[in-house]
């Protein structure tokens, strides 16, 4: 190979890695909320919790982990994350929060007497994904094995913590992910016919409310 058509070869594999990291990288930061708190509330405050043994507990100062939809109480100066084995529920002054799976998760809407619940934690595949991807090729080198120089540009705003929300539904007194595989187990074949009817709408997305409240409605009638 001539030293002008590798040359050549180089730049164009350059282009191509350029253009599909930030492709991704774009893809990654598109539409995600991010924070750099890792609570819920900006500070701890106050709140009812029911233990699994019957037990109603009252804590002056507990929070929401983002990081697994955890509770976290203070003991002393020491920040504690609850034994979720032990917790059904925790209220605070706005807003009720029940355990499902090992989530704390709260009521977004109804639906008759089914309900749809939502979690907000920490999306760590995007953010890690992104701090890998977010970095610039500086050299190429090509000989059997592909060699990369690259220079890091993540920014501050690049170290916020991007938040994903899982929802559940509470569909005939049954909680279940929102996902078309877990739905799919529970529901019989002409509800099933009903959800794959949704998904093919448009403007349905398992990551908007507006389009699970509706999917909901749906599978109910």
């Amino acid at each position: 190979m001539s030293l002008f058509v590798l040359t050549k070869l180089m730049k164009t594999m350059k282009k191509t890695v350029l253009s599909l990291i930030m492709a991704l990288a774009v893809q990654l930061a598109w539409g995600q909320v991010k924070t750099t708190k890792l609570t819920v509330y900006p500070e701890f405050k106050p709140s009812l919790i029911q233990l699994t043994d019957g037990r109603t507990v009252k804590q002056s100062l507990t929070n929401i982990f983002l990081k697994n939809s955890h509770l976290l109480y203070l003991q002393g100066s020491q920040v504690m994350e609850a034994n979720m084995k032990n917790v059904l529920s925790v209220k605070f002054d706005d807003r009720l929060y029940i355990k499902i799976d090992t989530l704390l998760v709260y009521q977004v809407d109804s639906v008759g007497s089914d309900a749809l619940y939502c979690a907000t934690i920490i999306d760590q595949d995007a953010y890690h994904g992104w701090l890998k991807n977010n970095q610039v090729i500086t050299n190429l080198s090509l000989g059997e094995q592909i060699q990369t120089t690259t220079i890091d540009l993540n920014t501050d705003d690049d170290f916020k913590f991007p938040l994903i929300n899982i929802y559940y539904y509470r569909y005939n007194g049954e909680f279940v992910r929102c996902h078309e595989r877990n739905l799919t187990r529970i529901l019989p074949k002409e509800k099933r016919r009903i959800l794959k009817t949704f998904e093919q709408l448009p403007d349905f997305s398992w990551i908007k409310e507006e389009s699970l409240l509706k999917l909901l409605k749906g599978i109910q009638q």
